[in-house]
């Protein structure tokens, strides 16, 4: 939990000079929807108990507007940045250190069975509103646009994307423009 309300801390600027921001962290419906789903939500659903880590999934979508699936994996240092419309599903991971915007999806497409959702590696970013459908991986440090959609196209470590549907702009931070691969 530490280290979440760290990423808290370090990603976002309207707490910088803030003289309340030691207290005003317990205030982010991220570090609710994470804390809930990281000790109650994701170990009951792990031993296999029915029924309770959905419902306290359903319970912390109504609270916070973040949906976060109990089966989904999630890296510490996660910080769900305002939070209303995060959908994550239920076979999604995220890595270490990363940063999610409000109204972003990690879902699926509904054309694949077993791991549905998106594998996301450490230290990215991903910007409002943007859409990520599919078994797809994305890198180590990206930074994904805001408003961007990829479905089913894997996307590479180091590198920016943006746009619908995405293309890599920047890549090993150099300018680019690249098509993204088909995923899985």
């Amino acid at each position: 939990m530490f280290e979440d309300i760290k990423a808290i801390y370090r990603n976002d600027p309207a707490l910088l000079g803030n003289v309340f921001k030691k207290i005003e962290v317990i205030l982010y419906p991220g570090l609710y929807a994470i804390v809930i789903h990281r000790y109650l939500s994701h170990p009951l659903y792990q031993i296999k108990i029915p029924f309770i880590p959905r419902l306290l999934s359903q319970i912390m979508r109504f609270l916070t507007g973040i949906e976060i699936h109990p089966g989904a994996k999630i890296g510490r240092g996660f910080f769900i940045d305002h939070g209303m419309g995060v959908v994550i599903g239920g076979t999604a991971e995220i890595g270490k250190n990363c940063t999610m915007f409000h109204n972003v999806t990690l879902g699926g497409t509904g054309k694949h069975l077993g791991k549905r959702h998106p594998t996301i590696g450490n230290n990215v970013l991903i910007g409002t509103g943007s859409i990520l459908l599919g078994p797809i991986s994305v890198g180590s440090n990206v930074k994904i646009g805001a408003d961007s959609t990829i479905i089913n196209k894997d996307i590479p470590s180091n590198c920016t994307v943006v746009g619908t549907p995405a293309r890599i702009a920047r890549l090993n931070g150099k300018k680019v423009n690249l098509k993204l691969k088909e995923g899985r």
